[in-house]
């Protein structure tokens, strides 16, 4: 079933210091049956990201509502895995707290950069947010020893269970150091704890493939599905034909999954916004209508649009 797309619906406001390019890795809230709160990161003069959001009407997300003056979080303090830009990954709320998910960055000095999740909570209904702690709640580990990023949570029957990606190799390819990452899958008890294996989600389909990332998962009619982004390993930046597109998988437990991207639904446009990249989708639904909130050009520098489609996945 294909996507209907309905446009562009949000670019950074570059009259703040804190907003100078990129509106990235939308991340959708459920406020109320009549707003739903978008959240996203946007870049500074010295490129880096800063959390904040828009809303949207609910089941009419082109019209947008709201937009937030100021970003929800400040960088982590010197020497943390975020002081040198956060992006959001992923919201959760259970028992009236909600639970945001980010992806912190890092400068480093051997490759440009390293990823780890944080955790903010908010207890007033999203107004104000507070770091869990200083560090991150999923950072390098045995099973992933470069950098994790994009983590995608979903609570269910009292469980946690989170899609993220992980960086595999970092490589020299075309003359610049480039990182490849595919999708792995984890647990926890209560949403700060993880429990993981190295169990892989989504891997890459072959030797040509270098990213995976930002999965978005939904439950339907006893199958779990996913979208994605995918994207080549070399030349992905400026050859369109290697830029990040969106996939598709599908599971029966959440664990196990069958890659099927050719039932993605979506591909780039022609011209405009998203004719070079389609990138991080966020997908939800309402009632009989799911909605995807992605990326085009530029990895975000273009901005966010939406893309819908009525009834269910066949």
């Amino acid at each position: 079933m294909r996507w209907n797309k309905l446009g562009l619906i949000f670019t950074p406001d570059t009259n703040y210091s804190w907003s100078q390019s990129h509106a990235q890795v939308p991340t959708v809230d459920f406020v109320s049956n009549k707003i739903w709160r978008v959240y996203y990161c946007t870049r500074d003069a010295m490129n880096q990201s800063r959390i904040s959001y828009f809303d949207v009407e609910a089941g009419n997300p082109s019209n947008v509502l709201y937009s937030h003056n100021s970003p929800i979080l400040k960088l982590g303090v010197m020497g943390a895995f975020d002081d040198a830009g956060m992006m959001p990954s992923s919201i959760v709320t259970v028992a009236g707290a909600k639970y945001l998910y980010y992806t912190g960055w890092a400068v480093r000095r051997s490759v440009p950069y390293q990823n780890a999740i944080g955790l903010a909570i908010s207890r007033d209904g999203g107004q104000t947010y507070e770091r869990a702690g200083k560090g991150p709640v999923l950072g390098v580990s045995l099973h992933d020893p470069y950098f994790i990023g994009t983590a995608t949570v979903i609570h269910e029957n009292g469980h946690w269970r989170n899609w993220y990606a992980t960086c595999t190799s970092w490589e020299i390819i075309d003359g610049n150091v480039e990182p490849r990452y595919h999708l792995k899958y984890a647990e926890s008890q209560d949403g700060i704890e993880w429990r993981r294996d190295g169990k892989v989600a989504i891997d890459y389909k072959d030797a040509n493939e270098g990213g995976l990332v930002r999965a978005s998962v939904l439950m339907q009619n006893g199958r779990y599905l996913m979208w994605f982004s995918r994207r080549s390993a070399s030349r992905y930046r400026t050859d369109r034909q290697n830029s990040y597109r969106i996939g598709y998988a599908e599971s029966l437990d959440g664990i196990n999954w069958k890659r099927m991207d050719e039932f993605a639904g979506i591909d780039l446009s022609d011209t405009g916004w998203d004719a070079d990249m389609i990138a991080y989708p966020h997908v939800v639904q309402n009632e009989t209508t799911s909605f995807m909130f992605y990326n085009g050009n530029g990895f975000g520098q273009s901005g966010i649009g939406v893309a819908m489609r009525q009834g269910e996945v066949k």
